[in-house]
């Protein structure tokens, strides 16, 4: 049985000012929409603004990405891993956003 590898939304997406002003938007409504102490995927907002196949919403993964540190290193929200805050200029792999906390 053979193995076959897919990579997919490797090839970089030119994304317009406004849908980056719309994905910054609902990465805050959804952040702001959890309840204290849950998170959110930051695929729901590029599903939201792009579609829900994946050859709409996918594209939109890394443009979500490097909008979702920017609004991290801000203090605008949070990104966490397993439950934890992380370093938003130092993290791999699936991630979650959150509102920050107001203590």
């Amino acid at each position: 049985m053979a193995v076959r590898a897919t990579l997919r939304y490797t090839t970089r997406m030119t994304v317009d000012s406004d849908t980056l002003a719309r994905l910054e938007a609902e990465l805050i409504r959804l952040a702001t929409a959890c309840t204290p102490g849950a998170t959110a995927c930051p695929s729901e907002a590029a599903r939201t603004i792009g579609g829900n196949h994946p050859d709409q919403w996918g594209p939109l993964m890394q443009p979500v990405r490097r909008i979702a540190v920017r609004l991290a290193n801000e203090g605008r929200l949070v990104i966490t891993r397993k439950g934890k805050p992380v370093d938003p200029n130092d993290f791999r792999g699936v991630y979650r956003i959150a509102a920050p906390r107001l203590d």
